[in-house]
């Protein structure tokens, strides 16, 4: 098992021996989903403190190298654990750019779990700005518009590095015009800590 740590805060962390729970949790949710079509039932009060505090997690799915799913909670709302497994589940079986996994396919996935902070608002007073405020490689973004929005995990920034990439891929993803700008777009930050098994 390999851990890596992307986009730590200093004041966010989780333990290794949580970060093991928390791969195996999702690994358990999509082998379930296989078998029964559903989600497996979490019981958050048989997990320690730390797992039973809402939490906001993405997790990504990938299949020799290609992404093969991607679901996750922005906000904070559910606990932590409940979060994972229903979010493992979604990715392998209802993001909507994919078929759903299969048996196959199961002991080929590499998961990745990305536990998100709150986000913050970000006081921009133009793009240049917002570009001058990220720090590649630590802030995750959100950008908002109308009933359009984009999300970028920091582990985004492994493959665009480049502040003027990143952002131009996040408003293409967020479904803006090339070149778009507006004051009223809002944007947010947030940090994660991010762990993979990349025994798959």
């Amino acid at each position: 098992m390999n851990l890596k740590h992307t986009s730590l805060s200093p004041q966010f962390s989780l333990s290794r021996s949580a970060q093991l729970s928390l791969l195996s949790l999702a690994r358990e949710s999509i082998q379930h989903g296989l078998d029964h079509g559903s989600p497996v039932r979490v019981n958050p009060g048989i997990f320690d403190a730390e797992f039973n505090a809402p939490g906001a997690a993405f997790v990504t799915l990938e299949k020799q190298g290609d992404l093969r799913g991607c679901i996750g909670s922005v906000e904070a709302y559910r606990p932590l654990v409940e979060d994972v497994a229903e979010n493992a589940w979604n990715a392998a079986f209802t993001d909507p750019r994919f078929s759903p996994v299969t048996s196959t396919e199961f002991h080929q996935l590499h998961i990745e779990i990305s536990v998100l902070t709150q986000p913050e608002e970000m006081a921009v007073e133009s793009e240049d700005d917002l570009k001058n405020q990220l720090v590649p490689f630590k802030d995750g973004l959100i950008i908002r518009d109308g009933y359009h929005r984009g999300l970028f995990l920091p582990a985004v920034w492994d493959k665009l590095p480049d502040v003027d990439s990143f952002l131009s891929h996040l408003k293409q993803k967020a479904g803006f015009p090339q070149g778009y700008w507006s004051d009223s777009i809002s944007c947010q930050k947030f940090y994660s800590v991010e762990f993979g098994d990349e025994d798959a």
